[in-house]
């Protein structure tokens, strides 16, 4: 593999930042974040009507680009640096899950509405669902079998990162329809969402130094900006080293689930190490980001609070970065 992106890929990364950059600031973050839905449904539009993010890795005959998920990694490293609350984590995560499990006439039927840009989610456990009191589309795992949901009750839970929202779905009173094989689906959705999370803190580490770099120039003390002391450049240059790293961990990690002829035991290798070094790198890098704005960055009003919420966020979603280390076999 290259460790760049393709002319395509990046002309689909600034086509996509250029985007966030216009509809998405600090105020629209927060605004989306503690907003009814929990995102802005007006962005949320474009980026499907517009640029197709949901539509990246389904099959062209369902109505898809036929792209793979590392095009999709590309999206989330960008959402990821704007901090913009997306359905695009839950979506990606339920459509790799009905793709590596569904039956043909579930995919025929689901995937054109997904790739539309409605919202679904996927229910792998007892713990709190992405996106799950909103989805349009509700999939589970249950036992060995993939099943549609219908009828769930949902309810929005209360979490530290606002802007990615969980809700609490019981099944227990829904109907359950049989859509194909659980195991499949669950291997493929666990490891997806282990790499999408990368992606995400693979642009929150860059939104971090980009953060910490631009006021430590303007940040004056003894008559000089902070960042010209050569112990705040160390630990800034610490911070980009650590996001380089992180970028080319997750880079490896996409990329190896979108090969479909890798070997299935390296993919889960690549995933386990990506996950484990990047939501490591982001807790840290989230707060060197703090320290190094000092006292402003416990404000409201600063977006430090954000990045430091956001990166223990991803470090839970799919595997703490200490269950991924134990997952590697070396």
């Amino acid at each position: 593999m290259l460790f760049a992106l393709s002319e395509e890929q990046a002309e689909l990364a600034s086509t996509v930042r250029s985007l966030l950059d216009k509809r998405a600031d600090s105020a629209a973050v927060r605004a989306a974040s503690t907003s009814e839905s929990g995102h802005d449904e007006a962005l949320w539009s474009a980026l499907c009507e517009q640029i197709g993010v949901a539509a990246l890795p389904i099959p062209e005959e369902y109505d898809g680009f036929g792209a793979s998920f590392f095009e999709t990694a590309v999206v989330l490293e960008e959402l990821g640096r704007s901090l913009a609350p997306s359905p695009l984590l839950a979506t990606v995560v339920a459509t790799e899950a009905l793709l590596a499990g569904g039956t043909d006439e579930a995919k025929a039927r689901l995937l054109p509405r997904i790739a539309a840009g409605e919202i679904v989610t996927v229910v792998l456990g007892d713990g709190p669902v992405l996106d799950g009191d909103r989805a349009g589309i509700v999939l589970a795992v249950r036992d060995d079998e993939l099943v549609e949901v219908e009828g769930a009750a949902a309810t929005w839970a209360e979490s530290m990162d606002q802007s990615i929202r969980l809700a609490h779905v019981d099944l227990s009173t829904a109907t359950l329809t049989p859509i194909g094989d659980g195991e499949s689906a669950r291997a493929r959705a666990e490891l997806v969402g282990a790499a999408a999370t990368t992606a995400l803190a693979v642009g929150l580490n860059d939104r971090a130094v980009a953060m910490t770099v631009a006021y430590a120039k303007e940040r004056v003390q003894f008559g000089r900006p902070i960042g010209s002391f050569q112990a705040l450049k160390h630990r800034m240059a610490d911070m980009l080293a650590l996001t380089e790293q992180s970028r080319s961990a997750s880079w490896a990690a996409s990329y190896a689930l979108a090969d479909g002829d890798a070997d299935p035991g390296t993919a889960a290798f690549q995933v386990h190490a990506a996950a484990s070094y990047t939501l490591d790198a982001a807790a840290r890098i989230a707060g060197e980001c703090v320290q190094l704005h000092g006292g402003i960055a416990i404000t409201w009003e600063h977006d430090a609070h954000l990045v430091f919420k956001r990166a223990h966020a991803l470090g839970q979603l799919f595997g703490a970065p200490h269950r991924h280390r134990a997952l590697i076999d070396l």
